[in-house]
């Protein structure tokens, strides 16, 4: 258990059953009526953010979240499969758990958010960029760069990037996992 006073920016809590991590918190001490400690707080599952006000010296639950590296395998049927790295445990994932699915190729490395206490996998999270070679794409057209023009280009794990009109096929490029946007050439 800790209280309003234990809370920091990270700390993961327990809250009507849904685990949320805290983003910001405020303590509050008006002129006039009790302290009271003002917080943004962000869904571990599904990523949205609430406001919520407690009352200076409530007692909360805080939840133990750790991160793993998984390294990914292949998909199936029953979902997607991951290894962990240091137990060599394989465990599938189904899509909706996975953060960035579209950009996931076999053997890449992700981090597993899981619930130190009972050893379930919450959540998937790819890194923030990765590598992709670019399988399909129309050539560009010379000279007709004059804004910031965008095509179409389908990449070696099926999705399809917008990236300017410079890059060609067999290209490596670097890849927002967040937005799915094209971020630069790979060197």
């Amino acid at each position: 258990m800790a209280t309003t006073a234990d809370f920091k920016n990270g700390m993961c809590i327990d809250l009507e059953g849904q685990f949320y991590y805290i983003v910001e918190f405020l303590h509050v001490k008006p002129g006039k009526g009790p302290a009271f400690v003002r917080t943004k707080l962000k869904n571990v599952t599904t990523g949205r953010v609430i406001d919520k006000t407690f009352n200076a010296g409530v007692k909360v639950d805080e939840v133990r979240i750790e991160r793993r590296p998984y390294q990914y395998l292949y998909q199936d049927d029953m979902g997607y499969n991951f290894m962990n790295n240091e137990t060599f445990e394989q465990v599938s994932i189904p899509k909706e758990s996975i953060n960035g699915v579209d950009f996931l190729k076999e053997g890449d490395i992700a981090e597993a958010v899981v619930h130190a206490s009972t050893e379930t996998i919450l959540f998937i999270e790819l890194p923030t960029h990765v590598v992709l070679t670019i399988t399909y794409t129309e050539p560009g057209i010379k000279g007709d760069t004059a804004t910031n023009a965008t095509k179409p280009a389908t990449v070696e794990t099926g999705a399809t990037v917008r990236v300017p009109l410079f890059i060609n096929e067999g290209e490596k490029i670097k890849v927002d996992t967040r937005d799915g946007s094209y971020v630069e050439r790979a060197k």
